[in-house]
């Protein structure tokens, strides 16, 4: 369902209440992760090119609403946000009671989440952030899952509610890969646990020609496969349900496809003496920490000849040196594959970044909750309310 886009909105002279996704890792007083604040940056300077009256609202943590926490204040994040501009970007606190804005001039206001009923998505703040806008942009991927006040109350009664570019961009992105991909579709989905993403590689096992699981979510495939996995990390009353996933690819004349070899420990620390073993050989005391070198070059082998692939998961232990070679190869894999890549949530960003492999990346998401209800199907609240808007 189409819906209004900030690049269709006159913008001039306008008061323009812009939701961003602000909530990145802050270290010592400073932003320690900007990659969600400069993704958020061609919308702002679109907006201010057209001399808009902008203000620009995230959340950042989990304070206690009503409450000002100095830890959860985004004033280091307004700091930022100045050095990457060029210019200013004042904090405003108590902006629920108005305030002007200079036109072609931004200012931050304080964490949404101090505001009574932000989570809530109460009705009367939602009114009263609306009051204060002539026009309301959702930019803020990241935060389209959740129907709070600032993602979605809002935009019910904003006078125009449209989507920002990122918001736009990820939208096209995703839609491409799930709706329009070119074949086959292969989705790398990793992590520790398959309760955590068990909606989604359901959902994924209908869509895709190959699915390949990875960490602990293939140590539960491997047990559901009749495979050991030593004391890995795994979830046995799961198995049943990987086993269903299995049968629904094996069903399309497809497979997910598990280990052959496997890189064990004895502990899990950043100093383990890592071995490299085929499964066939883990021990009882074992710990799979990462996929072995002939694994690895399997997989890669069917991403090189993939059409569209999702990767939401690093699929190994990464942080360790010693446990980081999978992840890489898979990395190294997708950006040099040829097809087109998605890739998704805040582990997958990091390998990303430390492999160094983003220019071969057709589409990196900020989005990591907001990304994988996604991919499971799910309507998302802050795009939804978009889509009724512009119907409306």
């Amino acid at each position: 369902m189409p819906i209004l886009k900030m690049s269709e909105v006159d913008l001039h002279g306008k008061r323009v209440f812009m939701r961003v996704d602000f909530n990145v890792p802050i270290q010592a007083g400073k932003v320690s992760d900007d990659t969600r604040i400069r993704a958020a940056v061609p919308g702002i300077r679109e907006a201010l090119a057209q001399r808009a009256r902008l203000m620009l609202v995230s959340h950042l943590g989990r304070p206690t609403e009503g409450e000002f926490s100095e830890k959860d204040s985004l004033a280091p994040i307004a700091r930022h946000l100045s050095a990457l501009l060029g210019e200013g970007v004042p904090l405003r606190r108590g902006w629920l009671e108005g305030g002007s804005v200079e036109p072609g001039r931004a200012v931050m206001l304080e964490n949404c989440r101090f505001n009574k009923g932000e989570k809530e998505n109460d009705d009367a703040l939602a009114k009263r952030m609306a009051a204060l806008c002539d026009v309301y942009v959702n930019d803020a991927f990241g935060a389209a899952h959740r129907a709070e006040a600032s993602t979605h109350g809002i935009a019910k009664y904003a006078p125009v509610a449209c989507a920002g570019p990122l918001m736009a961009a990820e939208i096209e992105a995703l839609s491409k890969a799930l709706h329009r991909p070119a074949r086959p579709l292969v989705a790398i989905v990793a992590g520790a646990k398959v309760s955590t993403k068990l909606a989604v590689l359901g959902a994924l096992a209908e869509k895709v020609d190959r699915l390949i699981p990875g960490g602990g979510i293939a140590n539960t495939f491997m047990l559901a496969a009749g495979m050991k996995i030593g004391k890995s990390l795994a979830e046995p009353d799961l198995v049943g349900e990987a086993t269903k996933i299995m049968a629904i690819l094996r069903d399309k004349g497809s497979e997910v496809p598990l280990p052959v070899d496997v890189v064990c420990a004895k502990e899990f620390s950043a100093t383990a003496d890592a071995a490299i073993k085929p499964a066939a050989e883990i021990d009882d005391d074992d710990m799979i920490l990462d996929i072995g070198p002939r694994t690895a070059a399997a997989f890669a082998k069917r991403l090189s000849d993939s059409g569209t692939i999702v990767w939401n998961g690093p699929v190994g232990v990464y942080e360790f040196e010693q446990f980081g070679q999978g992840t890489k190869a898979i990395a190294e894999a997708i950006a040099g594959s040829g097809a087109y890549s998605l890739a998704g949530g805040g582990e997958t960003l990091a390998a990303i970044a430390r492999y160094g492999v983003a220019d071969g990346i057709s589409y990196i998401s900020t989005g990591g909750g907001a990304f994988l209800e996604f991919l499971e199907g799910k309507k998302l609240p802050a795009i939804e309310v978009l889509e009724q808007r512009a119907k409306a």
